[in-house]
């Protein structure tokens, strides 16, 4: 049970342990890909850009990192909608 709560607050066991290790696994991943993470930040930033034309997202939650195997890499974004804007509805309905 105190493990769900903790999950449901944003904290998990053992913290900064799992922090430390996720961002080992980004570097790991980023150095893979050639990708700096000033690139990855700036890609970031563009994506909202883009999808904030169309639609009401929550920034706070949202979360676009890179992920790879031994053959691949993939540019893997959970992006949190509230709802559709105004005028991406017209735009899609051809009004």
């Amino acid at each position: 049970m105190l493990e769900f709560l903790n999950r449901m607050f944003g904290r998990e066991a053992g913290g900064s342990k799992n922090v430390a290790k996720e961002r080992l696994r980004l570097v790991l991943v980023h150095d893979r890909a050639s990708v700096s993470p000033q690139l990855l930040q700036t890609l970031k930033t563009e994506l909202i850009q883009v999808i904030e034309k169309y639609m009401d997202i929550d920034q706070d939650s949202l979360e676009i990192n890179l992920d790879s195997n031994e053959t691949q890499v993939a540019l893997v974004a959970s992006i949190p909608v509230r709802g559709m804007k105004r005028t991406a509805r017209h735009l899609a309905s051809g009004i």
